[in-house]
């Protein structure tokens, strides 16, 4: 039993993350690490992750796309083009529990931060690589972006309205969704680990990721052969399970059962629909959504979203408004739920971010620093973590091999 006051130590006290990732996918994978409690040494190159010129917006000189997913993080500077910068790296690995990359396939060989060749020095290591298309077949050595992993991996063509032209999601859901697999990938390994002390290598790849989440519609495709369509806000297997157009916005109606149906045509007044044979079913519903679709769009158009609203949500249907993302951020439930948290930033000041939605209950995740500026951290780490003398760290700048 802990005594009053006393709190658990957090899920990764102790654990260290050497991050060369840049850009989302890794660097979304190890600010997840770091709000676990982590701690997690960011590598940049002298010009820095590509994301922080990615902008605008900016508060003071930081993007908003490189705060996204950076917190939780030391930040330094290596060369690794340079023989001592890689020593550097070297001496890190060695201090490291777990190693995050998404170099190009060879990169990290070259610079002898391969896993092969540091895995007999370091049996432990949990060493995750995160690429375009993974680390075999005939694609391994192309790069990879979320947009156009979007465009291979078939989100794209079913994305938009019915009969119009591809669309993308509109954040990089790909990088972002590889990026928690990475994660969970990572904890497995580290149990695997505290079982057997050994660790290994996990190939993370941004397209088998996009697979791995088209679920259903993946599905569909398996089982009848036929490429799955283009529904707009609608679903190919659920009807009505789509956005209406209201007298004054937009809502989403999500009827997920015939029980849930039955109650939804008495919510908005038409009882005659869910006796109608043709609509009595899911399997009807689906069959006949041509002809029940624009009944229902005009029903909508009758009224406000509010009203709407109101009705459904007191039958038990599922519904709710299609928010702005300032109407979504700026909902009462958010600051309920501690969804957004304030860090003080050396540069900016006061910084608001999205937390952590990993609620646990004993050892929740913290916001406990701030994305660091370029290079913040490096003599802290060559001198605290790496045991550098002040000379020693003066050395390797002049050689360029730090900043």
């Amino acid at each position: 039993m802990l005594t009053p006051g006393e709190r658990l130590p957090m899920p990764l006290d102790g654990i260290r993350v050497l991050d060369l990732s840049r850009v989302l996918a890794g660097p979304y994978c190890t600010m997840m690490l770091g709000d676990l409690g982590a701690d997690v040494i960011k590598v940049e190159s002298p010009e820095g992750d590509d994301t922080r010129r990615w902008g605008p917006p900016y508060l003071g000189s930081e993007s908003a796309y490189y705060l996204s997913c950076n917190r939780n993080k030391r930040g330094m500077v290596i060369d690794l083009s340079t023989r001592e910068g890689q020593e550097v790296a070297r001496r890190l690995v060695a201090q490291s529990d777990i190693l995050v990359e998404n170099f190009r396939i060879g990169t990290m060989d070259k610079w002898g931060l391969g896993y092969e060749a540091l895995r007999e020095e370091h049996p432990g290591l949990v060493y995750c690589s995160i690429s375009g298309y993974g680390r075999t077949g005939p694609d391994a050595a192309l790069p990879g972006y979320d947009f156009v992993m979007q465009g291979a991996g078939g989100i794209m063509s079913i994305t938009g309205e019915q009969g119009g032209p591809p669309a993308k999601v509109g954040v990089a859901i790909v990088d972002l969704t590889a990026g928690m697999f990475a994660l969970s990938s990572i904890l497995a390994a580290l149990r695997v680990r505290d079982q057997t002390g050994q660790g290994q290598h996990i190939d993370i790849s941004l397209f088998d990721s996009h697979l791995a989440w088209l679920g259903n519609v993946g599905s569909n495709y398996l089982i009848t052969g036929k490429t799955p369509a283009r529904y707009g806000n609608a679903h190919p297997n659920i009807v009505p399970y789509q956005a209406f157009e209201t007298l004054d916005g937009w809502i989403i109606v999500a009827v997920g059962n015939d029980r849930q149906w039955r109650h939804f045509c008495k919510a908005i007044d038409q009882p005659e629909l869910a006796t109608d044979p043709r609509y009595t079913t899911n399997d009807a519903r689906v069959t006949n959504r041509e002809v029940l679709i624009p009944v229902l769009a005009s029903i909508f158009e009758a009224e406000s979203s509010e009203h709407w609203l109101i009705r459904i949500e007191a039958a038990g249907v599922p519904s709710g408004p299609v928010n702005t993302v300032a109407e979504a951020i700026e909902n009462p439930r958010v600051e309920a739920r501690h969804m957004v948290e304030e860090v003080n930033h050396p540069a900016i000041g006061p910084l608001r971010m999205v937390a952590s939605p990993l609620k646990l209950e004993s050892t929740p995740p913290t916001i406990r620093r701030p994305p660091p500026l370029l290079g913040e951290h490096t003599d802290e780490v060559l001198r605290e973590v790496l045991g550098y003398s002040g000379e020693e760290v003066v050395m390797l700048r002049s050689v360029g091999a730090v900043l």
